[in-house]
């Protein structure tokens, strides 16, 4: 393997591993949706990599297309702060909606007391709730697969911008070995670190003691999601 390939390689494994440990969009979503949501493991796993795959795969897609026509890297670049854009404004938008949902669910999920009396003189209270009593299993499983597309499809538009200029060297040699080497690497590298991320925060938060919070789950996680898109897209992280 020529050394030049080999130091590209290193290079997209470190950016990829890099790249997605400073961006909370690519493992906060997942983190507390799954907490809300009470996905298993498995659930969590497969989401974080269908997304992470949509993810690289459209700054692939767009890289290849961009080379093969001849168009400049400061121009892919600028397309893919576009994209950027418009991923970090579908983060806060997809928060907002999610935060709001979730408080109208814990408001309707208020636990309340109703006392019973009883013909021996015992009395006593009895605490629930009728949301969770009442709710129809068909449409908490229809919000609960239509989570993860709708991660997917803000993924899609969410941007690798350091993936462009690593591949423009092997396009630039004419290696198409070495283009799907370098990309192999760096999709390998930021998948495996979200998952890792993703899982490890998932089965440690599962163990923390949250009854108070619990019914504002979906609150907090719409909440956390907002926080993420603006910390993107004001802050850029």
């Amino acid at each position: 393997m020529p050394r030049e390939l080999t130091i590209l390689m290193t290079t997209a494994a470190s950016i990829g591993f890099f790249h997605t440990l400073v961006g909370p969009d690519h493992y906060l979503p997942f983190i507390v949706i799954s907490r809300s949501g009470k996905w298993s493991l498995f659930k969590t796993g497969w989401a974080t990599a269908l997304c992470g795959v949509g993810h690289i795969l459209s700054s692939v897609i767009l890289g290849m297309t961009g080379i093969a026509l001849g168009i400049t890297i400061k121009k892919l670049v600028h397309i893919e702060s576009i994209r950027g854009n418009i991923a970090a404004w579908a983060l806060i938008t997809f928060g907002v909606v999610y935060f709001i949902w979730g408080l109208r669910k814990a408001m309707k999920n208020k636990p309340h007391t109703h006392r019973h009396f009883h013909g021996n003189g015992i009395n006593h209270d009895h605490v629930h709730s009728h949301s969770n009593e009442h709710v129809h299993i068909h449409k908490t499983q229809d919000k609960a697969n239509m989570t993860p597309w709708v991660l997917f499809t803000i993924f899609i538009f969410g941007p690798c911008e350091p993936l462009i200029p690593i591949l423009m060297y092997p396009a630039a040699k004419n290696s198409l070995s070495g283009l799907i080497l370098v990309t192999a690497v760096f999709g390998l590298v930021t998948i495996v670190t979200m998952l890792t991320v993703v899982l490890v925060s998932t089965f440690g938060i599962n163990f923390l003691p949250l009854p108070k919070l619990e019914r504002y789950s979906h609150a907090l996680a719409g909440a956390a999601i907002f926080i993420c898109g603006l910390a993107i897209q004001f802050v850029g992280l």
